[in-house]
């Protein structure tokens, strides 16, 4: 999560500049697809419509209030600031929710055109909350597709949007990031796995046992006080 004062926007305008630029790198989106936002307080820190990621500064970065109000824009906010406000609005006023990435990624668009669910090709589907859905196609930059993202959203920190790309969540921007490369990574093995024949689905129960398991190894968790 952010502070909610002039060095918590001051780093979520950094972290965003920095992220963005990974987008092209990590095949996550190309030209100025997508877009990212940072939660501090009460305000939400977005990346800019139409501005090239290369070219991307911290002053770019648009300020909105959770109503959509333009607070601090040199720049016009995404697109999508809607969808990103409403997902925000949805998770108990963010309490933990810090961060939305909104990808193009290839591999979940093209599963979108052909699935209504990323089922559990691997345990690590779990990091999201279990399989994702996929969201009904609605018109990018609506209302519509803001409720749609936040309904197939629903116990998950990833949904995939029709025809679109992919959203996922996180407590900040790094773990919202990582889960869609995770998502997109996913994806592509579910992908070669149709490529053998019908995959090995895991079961609830078996995607069960691994939550619980991880809860009690704190699988993923680093020792505190190291040095």
């Amino acid at each position: 999560m952010y502070g909610s004062d002039s060095d918590g926007l001051h780093a979520a305008r950094a972290q965003l500049v920095s992220f963005s630029a990974r987008l092209l790198d990590d095949g996550l989106a190309v030209g100025s697809a997508g877009n990212m936002s940072v939660r501090i307080g009460d305000r939400v820190a977005i990346t800019p419509s139409g501005v090239s990621y290369t070219e991307m500064r911290p002053e770019d970065i648009c300020l909105v209030g959770m109503d959509g109000a333009e607070l601090q824009s040199s720049e016009t906010p995404s697109s999508e600031t809607p969808m990103h406000l409403a997902i925000y609005a949805a998770t108990k006023a963010g309490a933990e929710v810090g961060a939305v990435v909104h990808t193009h990624s290839p591999e979940v668009i093209a599963l979108s055109a052909g699935r209504d669910e990323l089922p559990a090709i691997h345990y690590a589907i779990t990091g999201l909350g279990g399989p994702v859905r996929v969201a009904p196609y609605v018109r990018f930059g609506s209302s519509g597709l803001a409720d749609a993202a936040v309904t197939a959203l629903d116990g998950r920190s990833a949904v995939i949007l029709r025809n679109h790309g992919a959203v996922c969540h996180g407590r900040d921007l790094a773990q919202a990031y990582d889960r869609a490369l995770l998502l997109e990574w996913l994806a592509r093995t579910y992908r070669l796995a149709l490529s053998y024949g019908e995959p090995a689905i895991l079961s609830a129960a078996e995607l069960d046992e691994v939550t619980a398991e991880s809860r009690r190894r704190r699988y993923g968790e680093r020792r505190s006080g190291r040095p």
